[in-house]
């Protein structure tokens, strides 16, 4: 009676039938209006009557289910429909009205609310048996209406969408775009009048929200109840849609507590609408709705985008979504849901789960978050396989671990290092012997992880290192024991030699996809390495000196982990790999570096060699030029050393931390002691921040007669300056113990001094003198160091010091002038006298030498003529060259003792820095004595002496700038001296010079500077790289391309050009510096390749143009000769111009990036970005191109008709340079070459040439070498025929992998097995400025970078091994999977999905 009354509401009789049979010819798909009249009474009716419909088909729904199994006698809902007069029809028609019309993107909330309802009955009536007979599904409706919460729902929670904000970010920073012309306003108007209008009717409020949220929960409890009872395991469409569907109800709200994935479940108290959702994907799973097979694909392929929190739309590219905690914990809930399927299918549903993880693993993006999302949930999923098939899909990653695409390989990693978290899975728990091999962790270390440390990505090679690091804090012993085996000295381990080559059918390996299909790919591969633990080591450090900045930094973190458990011996040359990063050219990997140290000494605070290695990484740190790493380098001094001062007393003993501050100080004061300077800065920076306060004074003092009081000495005299208030007594009673003393160190006593230097103002005058008198005492006996001697002479001013300048150099002339005398009585007496040969001490001489030097600084007025005299002596007594030379012998010296004494180099290389003391304070003796010092550059014999000069010389031309200027020739030319510490000290000075612009690049000096680039010590050349790239071009960056052209002329030793190589040089220079003749053409290239590669496109054009102005020009009007010489020139010019350095590197780089930086994500950026380079390199090559044609083709023209003339062997030359060039204008050859045919056959003839012999090594490197697999010509015809044959929709097939061809195949993406030195060769080539960047040839050819040889990518088509079964088919359009599977199954052909579609055929009318 309740059905009856309810379907009077809905006016059934009252419908026309015509209207009736019209929306069934329309086949649900648009809305057919209605009589105004009776809709508007369905309109007011409709939620009356839908409650009692929906309350009654319920209930004859349940009874009808129960009569069925028994007697069958009640009353059929079929039978009151057709008593009351109504035809099933109609019913449908007046449910699809709603329906169609709460889909509508503009119905109201009563709209939307009606059409679920609407939706919800019909689908409840579908599930009432009889359904069928009586034709009530239609496939399109059904399909609406089970689809329709995603029309109904508001995506954003009921706030109204901002189009215009969204447009507005999209454009931001871009110009604007003009409207086109033809664009009519008033359509605009009306467009935009739509969008308000639209956005004004989204706005919900929350009681409507909750109103179409119970109407959502009612038809999902509908299509749930359906699914109960009425199968539809022959309608696939309608079975993959509602996959579909419930997979994007995950979202619709959060979930409360934790779900429950039961297999029998009360509908009505499922609490959320995810819950339901996860109910429907498992009972679309049961037999009864179709293959469970094809069920697990579907549902699985639907879950494959929750868990990698993508939205797959219908069409195109799956979007990102935001991982917010929403997100998240859907993606957790989908996890657990698979594994719980997993639990209950078993076997049926584990080849599903390799292909949901290949799936995984290979639609990854780069992004490291969504990565490392994605990686967990490889862990999860694999924890639920049993042995055999973890071992099967830890092979196939081990492919895919190689694969081309970067951002796979990167995903690999961070799998491996879940995998590794999870515990070791043994070699019994997988029968299949060929395969228990991949279980242990030691192959997923030593084959995977730590092999892609090769890679030619720099991004992978970066995490991998950064992973290896994490894998030593994991508490497997067997992954440390793996990690030991790598680097342990004596150990060697085979990589992948286990591996057995994977055969898989080749004509399954090309098909055409718009976007990947769920199906299995096997890559299979016969790479195998070997690694030896000392090679192992050589290949990391070389990655400290990679040329990218995470790969340096990722390799510091790895070589810090090795260090702190005791992989790798904690040696001084592991140590100052570490140590010297902390002066890297990149901010971030200095900072890592400060980090490293810091950790490891953390680790290792008694180690003696890492607290130097630590020290000297940080300390130099406070000077960077960056201040953020002067900040962390003064935290980590002030947490390591200042921290830890405490008082000190008798009962109390030193901590850990206190023990390792005093070391640190101890170091600096006799090992470190170089880095005082830099220590000196820090304690300046830390009196600015108020560090010192009385406390830790009276702290620090009470540790000076402690066993190590040398290190508070130190930190004492550092501080002294900066503190207001000190305990003078102390320090007085530690002067007088130093006095008394004889076992004070040398470093001590200097500290002492400088503490006693730094309070003299602040002691009495009785004080100060005593201390004097006990200084000059000290002095006078010359028995002191010469350190000590500098610091006494230097209290002695401090304690004289006064207001007064005139009393203070009194003072001054009195006492170190006193020291003066003695020193010049010494001298005379040693010298002059007749007796001075026997009576010579060495070490005496040097030390009133340093003595007079030190002294005379603080009385220049006291120093006599005779004493510079004789200070000159020293440097001039070689008796055989005075013998050749008397009237250079100083008048007021007798020649006879002179001339028979002969001075060791120690005494002369102290009397030259003495006389270069005294010539600071006196002009005229620098005018003087330059001539000489530069003499001794050129004839001197002794290196220390020379050495001494250099520096003297420079620190010279600080003071007098322009009286030294005349003699930087002089100096420079020590950078062809014959001994390396001379042409290094050189360097350095001649580099600070020219930092501090004390110095010009004038005459030849730049030319003498950059011959260091090929100096026979590679460190040399190595630090002259550095100073020219990291210091000197800063400060002027035309520097290479102005003085390039005359590189050319000056090296090769030409000087018949007007401009150029006009500079002064003796004939000893210009043979000391030239780098003539075909000998010396590989150090001439390397250093023209040098400047190339660091100069600007538009210096590179600038450059271009003059070389053709100044050097070919002059050729072809025959300005130069074209003699032997100048064939040279010209030879060397076209060989210069044919130089891959010498293209503009915007039309070298490829759009998108480097080789290997795929970009994997195309966002606005990425591809304004892309946009901009491809205009970019188009307006450039026009611009090159034009100028090419209009400058550069008529003096080729020119010069080919004179060379000739001259049968000249530069000819050969300048077709080889037409050759390299044409190259880019393949097909324009005759147009650049118009007036002269001749010369553009020639020039095509020979790029054909060239392309005949690239054919002939394309063709050789394609032969597969050892146990590489060929492809046979049947394979290629089955490839063929494969990739002809026709692809059905809706397929869940394997992701294509695009077929290397077998050029690619052998040298691009491979990862063959060759000698460690070649690997090592390529890491070098790749390091900083301090390493060299030329690649050895052939390099690439055997050199390791992604994919082993021989790799072949086979696509497999299985039922068994794949998600989508041997009945379904593969849409065009589809993303997605990898899969493995043996070759003992055979592949069965693809069978067609034969679903009628209703828009084909319509029912037939009632």
């Amino acid at each position: 009676m309740a059905l009856r009354c309810a379907l009077q509401c809905l006016k059934l009789n009252e419908i026309p039938e015509a209207w009736v049979e019209a929306v069934w010819d329309l086949e649900f798909t648009e809305r057919r209006p209605l009589d105004d009249t009776i809709q508007q009474e369905l309109i007011v009716n409709w939620e009356k009557a839908f409650r009692n419909l929906y309350q009654c088909l319920l209930v004859h729904g349940v009874d009808q289910q129960q009569s069925a199994g028994r007697d069958g006698t009640s009353e059929s809902v079929w039978a009151i429909l057709k008593e009351n007069g109504t035809t099933v029809k109609s019913l449908v028609a007046v449910l699809s009205l709603f329906v169609l019309a709460g889909k509508s993107k503009a119905a109201s909330v009563q709209q939307k609310v009606s059409g679920l309802h609407a939706a919800s009955v019909y689908l409840l009536l579908l599930g009432i048996p009889g359904s069928i007979a009586n034709k009530v599904f239609h496939e399109v409706l059904f399909d609406t209406c089970s689809n329709l919460t995603s029309h109904c729902w508001p995506q954003d929670s009921g706030k109204k969408r901002k189009k215009h904000n969204f447009k507005s970010s999209q454009t931001e920073g871009k110009r604007f775009k003009p409207q086109r012309k033809d664009t009519p306003e008033k359509e605009v108007e009306v467009d935009e009048a739509e969008e308000e209008k639209e956005e004004e009717e989204l706005n919900f409020s929350g009681q409507d929200l909750m109103s179409i949220r119970d109407a959502v929960v009612l038809l999902v409890q509908s299509l749930l109840r359906l699914l109960h009872t009425f199968p539809i395991k022959d309608r696939q469409q309608s079975s993959s849609n509602c996959a579909q569907i419930f997979s994007k109800l995950l979202y619709f709200e959060p979930v409360i507590g934790e779900l429950s994935y039961a297999a029998e479940q009360d509908i009505t108290k499922l609490r959320s609408v995810p819950e339901m959702a996860f109910y429907g994907l498992k009972l679309l799973c049961l037999p009864k709705h179709g293959d469970q097979k094809e069920s697990l694909r579907v549902v699985f392929h639907q879950l494959l985008y929750v868990i990698l929190m993508m939205n797959k739309g219908n069409r195109g590219k799956p979007s990102l979504l935001i991982p917010s905690q929403a997100i998240l914990a859907t993606r957790d809930h989908a996890i657990h849901f698979v594994c719980h399927l997993v639990d209950e299918m078993k076997q049926l549903a584990l080849p599903f789960l390799q292909i949901l993880l290949q799936h995984i693993c290979i639609q990854m993006v780069e992004k490291s978050e969504f990565r490392s999302h994605g990686a967990q949930a490889v862990g999860m999923l694999t924890s639920q396989m049993e042995g055999r098939d973890y071992a099967y899909f830890i092979k196939w990653l081990f492919n895919f671990s190689r694969h081309s695409k970067m951002v796979r390989r990167l995903f690999s990693v961070d799998v491996v290092m879940v995998l590794l978290e999870q515990p070791e899975r043994r070699p019994e728990e997988c029968q299949d012997p060929e395969l228990a091999c991949f279980l242990p962790h030691k192959f997923l270390i030593q084959s995977m992880l730590f092999a892609r440390q090769m890679d030619e990505s720099p991004s992978v090679q970066g995490h991998a290192l950064a992973c290896l690091a994490q894998c030593l804090e994991l508490s497997s012993l067997n992954v440390t024991r793996a990690i030991h085996n790598l680097f342990s000295a004596g150990t060697q381990t085979v990589l992948g030699s286990e591996i057995t080559e994977g055969s898989l059918n080749s004509q399954q390996t090309q098909k055409t996809y718009h976007t990947l299909s769920f199906r299995t790919v096997e890559i299979s591969s016969t790479d195998s390495s070997g690694c030896d633990a000392k090679e192992n080591l050589a290949l990391l450090l070389q990655h400290l000196k990679d040329s990218k900045t995470n790969v340096r930094k990722s390799a510091l973190q790895a070589l810090v982990g090795l260090l702190k458990h005791n992989v790798i011996p904690m040696s001084l040359e592991n140590l100052a790999r570490l140590s010297e990063r902390c002066r890297d050219p990149a901010v971030s990997v200095k900072k890592k570096a400060l980090q490293c140290v810091g950790e490891l000494l953390t680790a290792k605070p008694e180690c003696r060699v890492m607290q130097k290695a630590w020290l000297q990484g940080v300390v130099p740190a406070v000077v960077d030029s960056e201040s953020s790493v002067q900040d962390k380098a003064l935290e980590a001094l002030d947490q390591v050393l200042l921290s830890q001062v405490k008082l000190c007393s008798d009962s109390c003993c030193l901590d850990s931390s206190q023990r390792l501050t005093w070391d640190l100080l101890g170091l600096l004061c006799h090992d470190c002691h170089n880095l005082s300077h830099y220590f000196s800065r820090a304690v300046t920076m830390w009196s600015k921040q108020k560090k010192f306060t009385p406390l830790f004074i009276t702290n620090l003092i009470s540790h000076t007669e402690a066993d190590h009081a040398a290190g508070a000495w130190l930190l004492l005299s550092k501080v002294v300056s900066s503190s207001i208030r000190l305990p003078y007594a102390k320090i007085l009673n530690a002067w007088d113990s130093m006095v008394s003393s004889k076992e004070i160190s040398v470093t001590t006593c200097c500290h002492i001094l400088c503490v006693m230097g730094d309070i003299a103002e602040h002691l009495n005058k009785d004080t100060k003198y005593r201390i004097i008198d006990d200084l000059m005492s000290l002095l006078k006996t010359f028995t002191l160091s010469l350190e000590v001697i500098s610091a006494a002479v230097e209290t002695i001013y401090q304690l004289g010091r006064s207001d007064d300048v005139r009393q203070t150099q009194a003072f001054l002339n009195q006492h170190c002038g006193e020291m003066v005398s003695l020193c010049e009585a010494y001298l005379t007496s040693t010298i002059l006298s007749e007796k001075g040969p026997q009576n010579f001490n060495e070490q005496l001489m040097v030390k009133h030498l340093h003595t007079l030097g030190v002294a005379s600084l603080y009385c220049p007025a006291k120093v006599s003529k005779r004493t510079v005299l004789l200070v000159e002596s020293i440097l001039t007594t070689h008796s055989d060259k005075l013998a050749e030379c008397p009237e250079q012998l100083p008048a007021l010296l007798p020649p006879l003792q002179f001339s028979a004494l002969s001075l060791p180099a120690r005494v002369r290389a102290h009397g030259v820095i003495t006389l270069a003391k005294l010539c600071l304070q006196h002009e005229d003796l620098v005018q003087k004595y330059l001539p000489v010092f530069a003499r001794e550059l050129e004839v001197g014999t002794q290196v220390a002496v020379r050495n001494n000069v250099v520096v003297i010389m420079c620190d010279l031309c600080v003071r007098y700038t322009n009286i030294v200027d005349h003699y930087i020739p002089n100096i420079s030319a020590c950078l062809r001296d014959s001994e390396a510490v001379i042409r290094e000290q050189t360097l350095i000075m001649l580099t600070n010079l020219l930092q501090e612009e004390f110095v010009k690049w004038k005459g030849s000096l730049f030319f003498r500077f950059v011959v260091a680039l090929v100096d026979p010590d590679p460190a040399i050349a190595s630090l002259c790289e550095y100073c020219l790239l990291h210091l000197l071009l800063k400060k002027n960056p035309e520097m290479f391309s102005q003085h390039f052209i005359e590189c050319i002329f000056h090296f090769n030793s030409y000087s018949k050009h007007k401009s150029y190589n006009k500079f002064p040089q003796s004939e000893r220079e210009k043979v000391q510096f030239s780098l003539k003749g075909a000998q010396h053409s590989e150090k001439r290239f390397l250093i023209y390749r040098f400047l190339l590669k660091y100069i600007t496109d538009a210096q590179r054009i600038i450059l271009t143009h003059k070389i053709n102005q100044t050097v070919l020009a002059c050729f072809a009007d025959e300005e130069l000769p074209l003699d032997a010489d100048g064939a040279e020139i010209l030879s060397e010019t076209f060989n210069i111009l044919s130089l891959k350095e010498m293209k503009l590197q915007v039309t070298c780089t490829p759009a998108g990036g480097a080789a290997g930086e795929e970009p994997e994500e195309e966002n606005m950026h990425t591809m304004a970005k892309a946009v901009l380079q491809a205009a970019q390199k188009k307006v450039v090559s026009q611009v090159q191109k034009k100028t090419f044609i209009e400058n550069t083709v008529p003096l080729i023209i020119s010069l080919k008709s004179l060379l000739e003339q001259k049968h000249s062997p530069v000819l050969r030359d300048l077709m080889a340079y037409l050759q390299v060039t044409m190259q880019d204008y393949r097909n324009e050859v005759k147009e650049f070459f118009s007036e002269d045919k001749h010369l553009a056959a020639e020039v095509e003839f020979a790029l054909k040439m060239t392309e005949k012999e690239a054919m002939k090594e394309q063709m050789h490197n394609c032969t597969l070498k050892g146990d590489a697999k060929t492809t046979t010509a049947q394979e290629i015809v089955q490839d063929s025929h494969v990739r002809s044959r026709p692809l059905l929709p809706l397929s869940f097939a394997t992701p294509q992998l695009p077929r290397l061809n077998c050029m690619s195949d052998r040298l691009l993406h491979t990862d063959g097995h060759v000698h460690r030195s070649q690997q090592e060769e390529l890491v070098q080539s790749k390091s900083l400025a301090l390493e060299r960047t030329v690649m050895p040839k052939g390099a690439v050819n055997d050199r390791a970078i992604s994919t082993p040889k021989g790799v072949s990518v086979n696509l497999t088509f299985d039922g068994v091994s794949a998600i989508f079964s041997d009945q379904g088919t593969s849409p065009v359009g589809e993303t997605s999977i990898l899969y493995v599977r043996s070759n003992e199954h055979q592949s069965p052909g693809l069978r067609r999905w034969n679903v009628q579609s209703p828009l084909r055929h319509r029912s037939s009318k009632v």
